[in-house]
């Protein structure tokens, strides 16, 4: 799986590609990016909802975290600890 970071203004866009086939039990060998806590994370790639969970818990710590989903042009704000950003909330641009 390879990762990659772009900073925006408010928040880290985390892409992922999947190489190849993934299988939960490579989940313990995922070290995904470190990002600045500061802002909200927006998660981006194609691959099975339990690695969406996974990455979410993973930067749970953040201010927010979000899914891109390409068919609302934006990304779904799924957890958040902020009163900017609320669940449900999409993220256009993202």
């Amino acid at each position: 799986m390879n990762f990659e970071v772009e900073e925006r203004y408010e928040y880290t866009v985390v892409r992922f590609k999947l190489d190849q086939p993934i299988e939960p039990s490579d989940l313990a060998m995922c070290k995904p990016p470190e990002v600045k806590a500061s802002k909200g994370v927006v998660l981006s790639g194609r691959g099975p909802i339990w690695l969406f969970c996974f990455l979410a818990h993973y930067y749970h710590p953040t201010v927010w975290v979000a899914t891109y989903d390409p068919r609302l042009e934006g990304a779904v704000v799924v957890e958040s600890h902020c009163k900017a950003y609320s669940v449900g909330q999409v993220v256009k641009g993202s």
